[in-house]
């Protein structure tokens, strides 16, 4: 079973939440939050396998928990999920690590199957939220090279990643085993000295190898 921690301040809009994650039997809201300190506090108490967050909540936001939550436990796997796609909003919350990024009026099919990509390591970005976003990556910081010292696995690999493949898809279109794609990706990671999958993801669009 997949467990969700949901955290949104309106009730209404939280369960009808919660009745379309659980369309799929695989899937199981155990934990509800009104605010941020709320889900930051549940998760001191069980585990869960994605978060979910809202931006804006009382108390605390969605954006400060989720950095206190990635601070606490580096490998949760947080979704931001809002009705505000605010370029800002979407940049603070990708420089914290999530593992994506939604859009409240998701229908439930593009809902749950981001669950599943962020679990298995995908970054699942709505695409008007990713239309908005990537250009202003893409000015943060000038053309640069791509690390000469990268393989052209290393580039293939980084390329899926930009295009917020999974493990698995990756695997599959590259024919090779997911532990190897893990194993690549981890040493990604110590190669060009960044934190997680997100910032290969950013790595990858600012080299122009997406």
């Amino acid at each position: 079973m997949i467990r969700i921690l949901l955290a949104e301040d309106q009730v209404m809009v939280r369960q009808g939440l919660k009745m379309m994650i659980e369309t799929d039997d695989e899937i199981k809201v155990t934990g509800e939050a009104s605010n941020g300190k709320e889900a930051v506090d549940l998760c001191e108490k069980q585990a869960f396998d994605i978060i979910i967050l809202d931006i804006r909540m009382p108390v605390m936001d969605g954006i400060e928990a989720a950095k206190i939550i990635r601070s606490r436990w580096k490998d949760s796997k947080i979704l931001i999920l809002t009705t505000f796609d605010d370029n800002q909003y979407v940049m603070d919350a990708l420089k914290i690590g999530v593992s994506g990024y939604l859009l409240k009026n998701a229908d439930t099919e593009s809902l749950v199957r981001s669950i599943r990509s962020a679990l298995s390591g995908g970054l699942p970005v709505e695409d008007q939220v990713a239309a908005k976003v990537m250009p202003l990556l893409l000015q943060k910081q000038e053309e640069k090279r791509a690390d000469p010292s990268l393989s052209p696995r290393d580039r293939a690999i980084l390329t899926c990643i930009g295009e917020g493949l999974s493990n698995n898809e990756i695997a599959e279109r590259m024919g090779l085993s997911v532990g190897t794609v893990k194993n690549n990706t981890s040493q990604l990671l110590t190669k060009l000295g960044l934190r997680d999958r997100t910032q290969l993801a950013i790595y990858a669009i600012r080299h122009n190898l997406v």
